[in-house]
């Protein structure tokens, strides 16, 4: 599509959300609250089409998104406190403030550079010096998402390690008082600290570790269900078979 096909078909949109709010019963009770955890559900639905690598779906879940934005927006709109309009202005003007390398006369050396004035010009925005770095890393994130996020910011002032080896000396550290700790709070405390370590060992070296741990995760599953379409293939479960057993079902699942 060009331009005008798509700010046509974008419009359309508009429409059709209006329509919707007006004649259908379910999307007329509708509020922010009640749309909150389908728009939860909606991302990680994006986020598996992204991980399946399906252009397709990625299409489909991006749509549903959007529908949500324009949803909030139009609900926002009746009862008089912003429109969608209004939510791209806000956005545009966010962008051009917080790229000054490409709207001013900022100069920067590679992306990093420009991570870094994201952040500071984000704390200026603020104007609250009770506001910290990593205030605005979200609650809600994951363990893992949220480590690897406080860890990049923090990295932007200057907070980090010069290489991952010596970061990963660090992971093998935490590794060791882990063995050494001997309460359950103890060894919990310092399987955390190693996970952290170790997240940041990753991200020095490029690789982010909730997307690696995922693919793990998705691996895991096919294999599984390949040992129990193996075992059903036997006209048995697999709580039939020992574990030496299934471990020849899990490396003919490797194999294929």
């Amino acid at each position: 599509m060009n331009r005008d096909e798509i700010l046509e078909q974008f419009s359309k949109l508009l429409d059709v959300m209006n329509d919707l709010r007006e004649k259908c019963p379910w999307d007329m009770k509708q509020t922010w609250e009640s749309i909150r955890v389908l728009s939860i559900e909606e991302v990680h639905e994006l986020s598996d089409a992204i991980m399946e690598d399906n252009p397709e779906e990625v299409k489909k879940e991006l749509g549903d998104i959007l529908l949500h934005i324009v949803f909030y927006s139009k609900i926002a709109m009746e009862k008089g406190y912003f429109d969608v309009g209004e939510v791209c202005q806000t956005l545009i003007e966010k962008l051009i403030r917080r790229h000054p390398h490409i709207y001013g006369d900022v100069k920067v050396d590679g992306q990093e550079e420009v991570l870094q004035n994201w952040e500071q010009i984000k704390l200026k925005e603020k104007g609250n010096k009770k506001n910290g770095l990593l205030d605005g890393v979200p609650k809600g994130l994951t363990g893992i998402v949220k480590a690897y996020r406080m860890q990049e910011k923090a990295s932007q002032v200057g907070f980090d390690w010069d290489e991952a080896e010596k970061a990963y000396e660090k992971v093998e550290e935490e590794w060791a008082e882990y063995q050494e700790a001997q309460t359950k709070e103890e060894q919990e405390e310092e399987f955390g600290d190693y996970l952290f370590a170790l997240i940041n060992y990753a991200r020095l070296k490029g690789i982010n570790p909730d997307n690696a741990l995922e693919k793990c995760n998705i691996k895991f599953k096919t294999r599984f269900e390949s040992m129990e379409a193996q075992a059903e293939a036997m006209n048995k479960g697999l709580k039939d078979l020992n574990l030496e057993q299934m471990e020849e079902l899990w490396q003919n699942a490797k194999k294929h």
